[in-house]
């Protein structure tokens, strides 16, 4: 074991040396340090941990965090000759993981009051993001009773002494901030012993780094300064966004689009007013709707696949004025009829060709100035704040008309840093998004996070074009894939073995994630799908699976900065119906009886309508909708599970159960299904040999040449129970 020792950091040379390089730093990387009053108030003993992003991460701790505190270094890093130096200006530990021993001294160090460091990754992130945590510090700081400071280090990963060449845009001098959050410690019951105490202390460990990351993130921006934000850090010239017209555009050009097209908007609307976008997956798209935000604009993003009705209603519910789109969108989606009705409604409809027209000279030199001078770009946004409404979009209209949610600029960039705390990806990365940005999960988690991100989106207008779409995915590199259980199924059926060859992840939301689809991925292609749930109202991820943490058959667990509670369900004993509190939940509801009138959600808490289980590790497994639960002869019977048996028997099918009045049973289900051949002797023999009640099997079948679905991906279960009542 090497230990390296400096009298404690004292002597009057060394504070003097001390001083010297942390000017330098301080002058070189514009250092800023924030929360130190937070170790005063973590006490005696103290395990600091932080993430590991450079070879300056423990120099600069050393440097800027007061006392002299322990460094546990990796004996690799020790023992580096250049590093060794600013080593020596610091007490530090060379630990040996291998070594027991070095974790018993460590623990003898904190119970003597020494504040020791730790970087429980245990080595240098070479994706940009978190890594394995290891629980080796969780048990060191359980044994010796110590609380637990995070500390989160930002800036370093884009020095040269980072190991991101070629993932991200290095430089020599970029700024590094260090925050120290509020220290905190474990709850693990006493009787949790042995390797369970290990395990449940490693878990603790990595959801304390996760939720460090998130409450350090600076979400408070609104979504145009984040675009100029991250074009400050990945480059200009860093290619951001392309369709299928093949013409990228870099940061430079896309906000350059967003402010010309924005100021031409802006003159024909009014700061804060709601405007509608009728636009598909495109590049256009994006550059319009950073141009509302860059002017201060909301737009309400109108899903045209649920017919002319819904769209009318969206528009009457937000009260625009007017609707942006494009005639050769309306031309080639054959949207005109719902065109002439938004028209006939007395709202305007502004053509995108029609801007153009009128873009002069004088335009394009206020852009290009605009563009390259940031703080003139600053002035039109900043007349907004995070608090303030982004976008409006609407509920998928599954179980009714559609509501508007409004989510404010902090609800999506929350979202989109929870997201980006429990999963690796980088600038190196590329997603493709065929799902429409006026669904929640196609434009936050699918469009924003990235590009927010520096990773390049692929935008395709039609996710349910099954044999284009894995072509493309091949053809663009992809490593990113966002899809429903019903698109990914549907790509699965027509790619070939190697279209998905590049694929790091697949995430699949909205709709229950069939084991079919999970098998056939991962044995025909090689991919695992990460299930994840969320909803329009929570900007719209609320838990996921990881590589970190992966259980299947759950959608994984709750995002940092989230709290829940399960309320009684009559009939359900295993879970409950779940409500969500946190940063990500919506600013209010805009309802068709109530338009234009914001409702926000009763105390901040957002009811899922979702009856969920779970476990004592936080995984969430959804048993149904409470609307989707029916009472036949007095018990509570869910037809997410009715539906689950016939897609097991059945599992090439697509199937939808939904109950009917029943004169003796109060209700009864009806399965629709597009299998011709469905028997109810097979759906019987399925529920006998699980156990479950034979109240769960549908006797009424109604075979259809395929389910009604909405844009989403989503079963349309109003056009579902249409049928069944017909049948």
């Amino acid at each position: 074991m090497l230990r390296i020792v400096v009298g404690g950091g004292g002597g009057y040379t060394v504070i003097m040396l001390k001083t010297i390089v942390r000017g330098i730093l301080r002058a070189l990387y514009r250092i800023e340090v924030e929360g130190l009053k937070n170790l005063e108030k973590a006490g005696d003993r103290v395990l600091i941990i932080a993430n590991h992003q450079s070879f300056l991460d423990a120099p600069l701790l050393a440097l800027f965090l007061p006392g002299s505190p322990l460094f546990a270094v990796n004996t690799f890093i020790a023992r580096l000759w250049w590093l060794r130096p600013f080593l020596k200006l610091a007490n530090t530990f060379a630990l040996d993981p291998a070594n027991p021993m070095a974790a018993k001294a460590l623990i003898a160090e904190l119970k003597r009051g020494v504040r020791v460091v730790v970087f429980p990754e245990g080595r240098i992130t070479v994706t940009g993001s978190l890594m394995k945590v290891y629980e080796g510090p969780g048990m060191i700081a359980d044994k010796a009773g110590a609380r637990i400071v995070p500390v989160r280090l930002d800036g370093a990963q884009y020095t040269p002494f980072s190991r991101l060449k070629g993932k991200v845009r290095l430089r020599w001098f970029p700024r590094i901030t260090i925050r120290v959050l509020e220290p905190r410690g474990f709850s693990i019951p006493p009787e949790i012993r042995g390797r369970a105490r290990r395990a449940a202390l490693g878990d603790k460990l990595y959801g304390i780094m996760t939720e460090m990351l998130f409450e350090s993130s600076d979400r408070g921006r609104t979504l145009f300064q984040g675009l100029l934000d991250a074009r400050a850090v990945h480059g200009g010239g860093h290619k951001i966004v392309v369709d299928i017209d093949r013409r990228p555009l870099s940061y430079d050009q896309l906000i350059l689009r967003s402010l010309v097209l924005g100021r031409q908007i802006a003159r024909q609307t009014a700061p804060g007013e709601i405007v509608g976008v009728l636009l598909p997956n495109m590049t256009g798209t994006i550059a319009v709707f950073f141009g509302l935000q860059a002017f201060g604009r909301v737009p309400a993003l109108i899903n045209y696949s649920t017919g002319a009705q819904n769209v009318l209603s969206a528009c009457a519910t937000v009260q625009t004025r007017c609707v942006l789109t494009s005639r050769r969108f309306i031309e080639k989606g054959k949207l005109a009829p719902i065109a002439e009705g938004i028209e006939k409604a007395g709202v305007k409809m502004i053509y995108l060709e029609d801007l153009a027209e009128r873009i002069g000279l004088a335009d394009k030199l206020w852009g290009l100035a605009a563009s390259l001078w940031p703080q003139a770009a600053r002035d039109h946004a900043d007349d907004r704040t995070a608090a303030d409404a982004a976008v409006v979009l609407f509920t998928s209209g599954s179980e009714g008309t559609p509501k508007g949610v409004v989510l404010s600029h902090e609800n999506i960039q929350a979202n989109r840093f929870q997201v980006s705390s429990v999963v690796d990806f980088g600038p190196g990365d590329k997603v493709f998004n065929a799902l429409p940005i006026f669904h929640s999960f196609g434009l936050t988690a699918a469009s924003l996070l990235p590009i927010l991100s520096g990773i390049q989106v692929f935008f395709y207008p039609s996710p349910l074009h099954y044999r284009v779409v894995p072509e493309l995915v091949y053809d663009s590199d992809a490593t990113i894939l966002f899809g429903t259980d019903t698109f990914l199924s549907g790509y699965a059926r027509f790619a070939h073995p190697y279209d998905f060859y590049s694929l790091r992840y697949v995430f699949a939301g909205a709709e229950r994630l069939k084991d079919e689809t999970r098998r056939l991925y991962a044995e025909k292609y090689g991919v695992r799908i990460f299930e994840g749930y969320g909803a329009t109202e929570t900007s719209p991820v609320l838990a996921i699976n990881t590589p970190m943490h992966h259980r299947a058959g759950t959608t994984g667990r709750l995002m940092p900065g989230m709290d829940y509670r399960l309320e009684p369900v009559e009939g359900v004993v295993d879970g409950g119906r779940l409500l969500v509190e946190g940063p990500n939940v919506m600013k209010g509801y805009l309802l068709s009886e109530a338009p234009g009138v914001l409702q926000p959600p009763k105390g901040g808490w957002y009811d899922t309508g979702d009856i969920v289980a779970m476990d004592r590790d936080g995984y969430i497994a959804i048993k149904g909708r409470v609307k989707r639960f029916a009472k036949i002869a007095g018990e509570m019977v869910s037809l997410a599970a009715a539906e689950a048996i016939a897609s097991f028997v059945y599992p090439k099918n697509r199937h939808a159960v939904v109950a009917v009045a029943d004169q003796k049973k109060g209700e009864a289900l009806v399965l629709v299904t597009d299998c011709q051949q469905v028997r109810v002797e097979e759906l019987l023999k399925r529920a006998r040999d699980t156990g479950v009640t034979e109240l769960m099997v549908p006797r009424n079948i109604k075979p259809v040449g395929s389910l009604p679905a909405l844009g989403s991906g989503k079963t349309d279960y109003p056009a579902i129970q249409r049928l069944a009542v017909s049948a």
